[in-house]
């Protein structure tokens, strides 16, 4: 059964798994990816599916459901760049974690240029994270149950983009508080940071990053720096998941690449 998401690394050690260089590269050579087990030739949709599933149980399980008081509570989900599928797995985590605890789960849309929490789930983007940090109702006022009883969404908002300064401002980490407070568990989908640098800030405002990498095309000198970048912001790296399935990148995000 091949691996569609494997989790390199947890808790500070991720640097080991990306470090070394294979000794036969050559300057001028393509930078070598990350590596992942590959899935066998034709194999089918459905067991590809069952398997990304069973992949994000067990990403839930490392990160979320032990104990300790050092478990993290609040997570930013983040790419290197568009495509990766950051969004399917933030979603489908934040899923099977609301169905394995008794506490509450919050997804947040942080997003803002190219949301698609909202889409995920089906319902309608308003009253997300943009008029939260133009207003000052309760953070739970922009919330709306969805999935399970106890699964919330933060979709990012109408006119998300006209507000993306505020993602790194004080009032966004005043936010991030009520959430803390309102719900056990906070995951947050940010945009991909060859798009936008607001993840260095959530991440420095959460309890860490994890890093979703696109499985034999994710190049390993830009993870690398990715992480040195998180680091050097203060954001913590809890780790880096390998993602094979194919996600396109939206038209309009070309540009900006």
């Amino acid at each position: 059964m091949s691996r569609n998401f494997e989790l390199l690394q947890k808790l500070g050690k991720e640097q080991e798994i990306l470090r070394s260089t294979p000794a036969d590269s050559k300057q001028g050579a393509p930078a070598p990816v990350v590596p992942a087990a590959e899935a066998p030739a034709g194999t089918p949709a459905a067991a590809l599916a069952n398997d990304s599933l069973e992949q994000v149980n067990a990403l839930a399980q490392q990160l979320f459901i032990i104990p300790g008081a050092d478990t993290p509570r609040t997570v930013v989900f983040a790419s290197t760049e568009p495509g990766t599928g950051c969004t399917w797995v933030c979603a489908h985590l934040a899923e099977v974690l609301a169905s394995r605890v008794a506490g509450s789960v919050c997804l947040v849309d942080g997003n803002l240029r190219d949301p698609g929490l909202h889409q995920h789930f089906g319902v309608e983007n308003a009253g997300g994270l943009s008029d939260a940090l133009l207003r000052l109702d309760p953070i739970r006022t922009f919330a709306r149950s969805v999935a399970l009883p106890n699964l919330w969404l933060l979709s990012a908002g109408p006119g998300g983009e006209s507000v993306q300064g505020l993602l790194t401002s004080d009032r966004m980490r005043l936010r991030l508080t009520e959430l803390r407070a309102e719900f056990d568990f906070v995951l947050i989908d940010a945009s991909a940071m060859s798009v936008a640098n607001d993840v260095i800030a959530l991440g420095s405002m959460s309890d860490g990053v994890v890093l979703v990498l696109k499985a034999n095309a994710s190049r390993r000198q830009v993870a690398r720096q990715a992480i040195e970048d998180l680091q050097g912001g203060k954001a913590k790296v809890l780790g880096a998941v390998l993602n094979q399935r194919t996600f396109p990148i939206p038209d309009a995000l070309y540009n900006k690449l």
